[in-house]
């Protein structure tokens, strides 16, 4: 079975350009061009020497020694949070917004939930010196303030999502509505492996190289390039789909998908796609999708705002029906239990998305000499306002 994107753009059944036609010679346009221009010398050079002496990379492997003797396997944390900007999303928007200036865009929208893909965008745009425009739920706009702030500070103009859940959903349809609107002068970067074709593929191709570095890191650490496991969190999955690339077609490894579960699957209260999600299309592309019997979408909670989103990206779609990850599902006490864990234990305090994978930990077992990775997406300087609240501290 193919676990990469088809010529059609679709991953088995899942994927595929559902546009409304003002936004089809933009989609369009980076359909056509993507690939050869991401392929060109000059394109790479530029990429990689960015990646290397702006974003830090490569991110260190980091065999988490106390964390591996409490769960009496070897697990290795590879360290996304110590990117510039503090997650791994600035690895996609540092491809895009190169991309963007080859296709002669002057202007960047971009949509976030929690705030990292904001800033990330933000950041590349104060680097570039390109206009740039991010849409924010207002209810992560209150719980995401320090990212709020960070995005200003560079330059970046938020604006509120004020409509439905005013979370991620509605931030990315605000995003949606102003490039139809502005055509000509403005690229999308969309932050996650969702959205329409060349999307989900794209950015999973600019984050890939989260896999390609845990291949050559676990050769000098473990003499092999590959691990039993390897595990992400998933939202729109945009980590976990560079956490997974080099690994889709290599049936040895496992591959763990973290969803988060917020208050149980069942609660009403919850963002586990793959359990709650029916077949649908939400921005663009075909999915799974929480929605109601009469194919309305359904609110997604999670108290991680990085993870609250009602659809996940086609290619998690497709590994979930597909059988070859297997999908598990975090409450939100679990995740914050797994968090402050990881900062006793390891001296590193997670994002909460990232302790959504952390929990598994204590939910399923591993054998003693399995090699384990994680992906740690992103760091706890964001939720500490979550932390605090929660924990009382």
């Amino acid at each position: 079975m193919n676990y990469h994107i088809d010529p059609k753009g679709y991953y088995g059944e899942f994927g595929g350009a559902y546009i409304p036609e003002m936004l089809y010679p933009n989609v369009e346009e980076l359909r056509q061009n993507y690939l050869s221009i991401t392929a060109e010398p000059g394109f790479k050079k530029e990429f990689n020497a960015l990646l290397k002496d702006y974003v830090g990379r490569p991110t260190p492997l980091y065999f988490a020694q106390r964390l591996s003797e409490t769960y009496k396997t070897k697990i290795y944390l590879k360290r996304e949070d110590l990117c510039h900007t503090g997650a791994h999303k600035v690895n996609n928007t540092i491809g895009q917004i190169l991309l963007a200036k080859r296709l002669g865009k002057n202007r960047i929208i971009a949509e976030t939930g929690a705030g990292q893909h904001g800033v990330a965008t933000a950041t590349v745009c104060a680097l570039m010196g390109i206009e740039c425009v991010v849409y924010m739920g207002a209810i992560d706009i209150k719980r995401q303030a320090p990212n709020v702030a960070r995005m200003k500070m560079l330059g970046a103009t938020v604006i509120p999502a004020l409509s439905g859940s005013k979370t991620l959903k509605d931030a990315t349809n605000e995003a949606i509505r102003d490039w139809i609107n502005n055509p000509v002068d403005t690229h999308y970067i969309i932050g996650s492996v969702v959205g329409p074709h060349p999307y989900p593929d794209m950015v999973a191709r600019f984050q890939s190289v989260i896999s390609e570095e845990i291949k050559q890191q676990l050769l000098e650490k473990e003499g092999r390039e590959n691990p039993d496991h390897v595990i992400a969190c998933v939202g729109g999955g945009s980590n976990a789909a560079g956490a997974f690339y080099h690994y889709l077609d290599r049936p040895e490894v496992n591959i763990i998908a973290v969803e988060a579960a917020g208050k149980g699957i069942h609660s009403g209260e919850s963002a586990a796609t793959s359990q709650l999600g029916k077949v649908g299309i939400i921005h663009g592309s075909k999915t799974l999708l929480m929605q109601s019997p009469d194919g309305q979408i359904t609110e997604p909670y999670s108290i991680s705002a990085g993870l609250d989103y009602p659809g996940v990206g086609p290619l998690h779609a497709h590994l979930y029906t597909s059988k070859r990850a297997e999908f598990l599902s975090i409450t939100d006490a679990q995740a914050m239990e797994a968090g402050l864990e990881l900062s006793k234990l390891e001296g590193i305090i997670p994002a909460i998305e990232s302790a959504h994978a952390l929990a598994v930990f204590k939910h399923r077992s591993f054998d003693h000499d399995d090699v384990v990775v994680l992906n740690l997406s992103g760091r706890g300087d964001k939720d500490l306002s979550t932390y605090i609240d929660y924990y009382k501290l």
